[in-house]
């Protein structure tokens, strides 16, 4: 039995950053849940394409826009386009975002320029955009994704790291600030997510086997597996719910696993 507490139907979706990966899958569990999708990626075509299998995938509506997080300009016609073309935004799904590894003492003006620039300032920028729209509007729901850095930091990953705590006040912020216009933002924050970009990471035998010995339930996490938290956040039934983290990641911020089991 349904329940619409959680439908999304007929909602319109802007997915930045939904080319592949996890924006890729959030758009498709939205796409299959009837409501209309817009994808962004740095380049136009590359936007098209993946909106067309989206599409193909789950018979349901996706469009493909070009727009750079990077460049605000390109924001602000993007989300002027979509308004419109639909009318609204009901859901942002902020999930744009790139990564350098490296030492800090390595990092470079253009890695932290580059990481910055699209992970918190492009973020930023596109809830700006799409919140005074939905304050003018009078509600909607923003979903920005931090990270397990937001738990916990990690070394060499130092503009990364920075840039999703920041990401994790800015939906504080955004949260107080909106309100009181019906406008909700919230985050997730993935654990370890088997995608395209990090097969090779996790194909090492020992990355494997301290996954798995950290994380409670065992295995990595798939880029579906943020569907189920994504469309709670979007729906009626989070909406008590504002300026909140919700880390979707095996149980690996329940606490620090030590090797010790109980019959020891």
């Amino acid at each position: 039995m349904s329940d619409s507490l959680f439908s999304v139907e007929g909602q319109v979706v802007l997915v930045s950053g939904g080319t592949r990966g996890i924006g890729r899958a959030l758009a498709e569990g939205f796409c299959e849940r009837g409501a209309t999708v817009v994808v962004t990626g740095r380049e136009p075509a590359v936007a098209e394409t993946a909106a067309g299998e989206i599409a193909a995938k789950t018979k349901g509506r996706c469009f493909g826009l070009g727009c750079d997080v990077a460049q605000k300009s390109q924001i602000d016609k993007c989300v002027a386009e979509i308004v419109a073309q639909q009318g609204r935004i009901d859901t942002l799904v902020n999930v744009a975002g790139v990564n350098r590894r490296k030492p800090a003492a390595d990092v470079t003006e253009d890695d932290w320029d580059f990481i910055i620039d699209t992970n918190l300032r492009g973020a930023f920028f596109m809830s700006q955009a799409v919140g005074k729209q939905m304050v003018a509007q009078k509600g909607g729901s923003q979903i920005q994704i931090c990270s397990l850095n937001n738990y916990g930091p990690l070394p060499w990953v130092l503009p990364y790291a920075a840039s999703k705590a920041a990401v994790g006040h800015m939906t504080r912020v955004l949260a107080m600030e909106w309100g009181s216009h019906g406008v909700r933002v919230n985050a997730i924050a993935p654990g370890y997510i088997l995608t395209d970009l990090s097969k090779k990471l996790w194909s090492n035998p020992m990355m494997q086997e301290w996954n798995t010995a950290n994380t409670p339930l065992r295995r990595l996490g798939q880029p579906d597996d943020m569907n189920g938290a994504a469309i709670f956040l979007a729906s009626k039934a989070s909406s008590f719910m504002t300026g909140q983290i919700v880390f979707v990641d095996g149980g690996f911020s329940a606490g620090i696993m030590w090797p010790i089991d109980k019959a020891t």
